[in-house]
């Protein structure tokens, strides 16, 4: 675990001040796009819209499981690849957790629809907030606009830092690549859309679990970290809101993180709205809260995410020194 910890504090870090460098990917692909091609290879080879629905459950349970072994192998033969640098291997398999973790990219593209707001107004946020959301820009206002990325960012603490961190500490490498297989899968077929609705099904469940804990971690560290922004009272609106609020979502584990964020800053998240593939009736988190959100709204919460960040390097720091 020492090592681990060692290894996972710097590569948040660097991720923190270096982001995801496009002078890099722009020449080679990512490794979570080389997770993606493998994601829509089983898509296309075992998806078929023609089967019955236990069919497609069955077909999609297969594809998850022949996925999990692609992503192990990968991390196998990695750590062996890893064996012959003897003791630089610990600086690249540093590298490796750094370009998986979302810090810096989160917040950069938060930051960007802040920005496209205050510079090009509705239509500015909407481009912005069109690539980090599965929702329908176009359907959403300012307030709709602000609080789909307030939602993103907070949700994404769990499932693009706190969880790859945590399988990563638990697990070394082959835990990190079996999440992100994870996860990627759940961002590509678990909608619940007429292709999907049932080839989904398992991978859908397996994301569940696999952000069960992490999720709930994300609370507490966000609720944390609301004490250097907001002060004791915004950590104990936090941990009031979750208590009340976070069993509100339609995901088991997305309400923990979000609505610590919007007890800690005082807002209302969640609520009816509209994505590509279905309408969805949702209760507000927080309905109490403030309810008409502007860039500066977007702006705090990146104040909020930053501090739940450090608050959690010092966690793995705290390890490090334990050890």
């Amino acid at each position: 675990m020492d090592n681990f910890a060692v290894i996972l504090l710097l590569a948040l870090v660097l991720d923190w001040f270096l982001g995801e460098p496009q002078v890099i990917w722009s020449r080679i692909p990512h490794p979570v796009v080389l997770f993606g091609n493998a994601v829509s290879l089983a898509d296309k080879a075992l998806n078929l819209v023609t089967d019955a629905p236990a069919i497609q459950r069955r077909k999609g349970a297969v594809a998850i499981c022949l996925l999990l072994v692609v992503a192990l192998f990968a991390a196998v033969l990695t750590e062996w690849a890893l064996g012959f640098l003897g003791s630089l291997s610990w600086v690249f398999e540093c590298l490796i957790v750094f370009v998986l973790l979302a810090q810096r990219s989160l917040f950069d593209h938060v930051k960007a629809v802040s920005d496209g707001l205050r510079r090009s107004g509705i239509e500015g946020g909407r481009e912005a907030v069109g690539l980090i959301v599965g929702r329908d820009p176009e359907l959403l206002n300012e307030t709709g606009i602000c609080r789909a990325s307030i939602e993103t960012l907070a949700e994404n603490f769990s499932d693009g830092v706190v969880a790859p961190v945590f399988w990563f500490g638990v697990f070394g490498l082959p835990g990190l690549f079996i999440y992100k297989m994870i996860n990627t899968a759940d961002s590509m077929i678990a909608y619940r859309s007429e292709k999907y609705l049932h080839f989904g099904r398992v991978t859908a469940q397996i994301d569940d679990l696999a952000n069960w804990l992490p999720a709930r971690l994300s609370f507490g560290i966000i609720a944390v970290g609301a004490i250097f922004v907001g002060g004791i009272r915004s950590t104990k609106n936090s941990v009031s809101v979750v208590l009340r609020d976070a069993g509100l979502h339609r995901s088991p584990n997305a309400g923990w993180p979000e609505a610590a964020m919007a007890g800690a800053m005082d807002i209302a998240l969640g609520g009816p709205r509209e994505y590509a593939h279905e309408t969805v009736s949702q209760a507000f988190i927080n309905g109490s809260g403030k309810h008409d959100l502007s860039a500066k709204d977007i702006e705090t919460s990146l104040g909020f995410f930053r501090a739940a960040c450090f608050v959690l390097w010092g966690l793995v720091l705290l390890i490090v020194l334990v050890n």
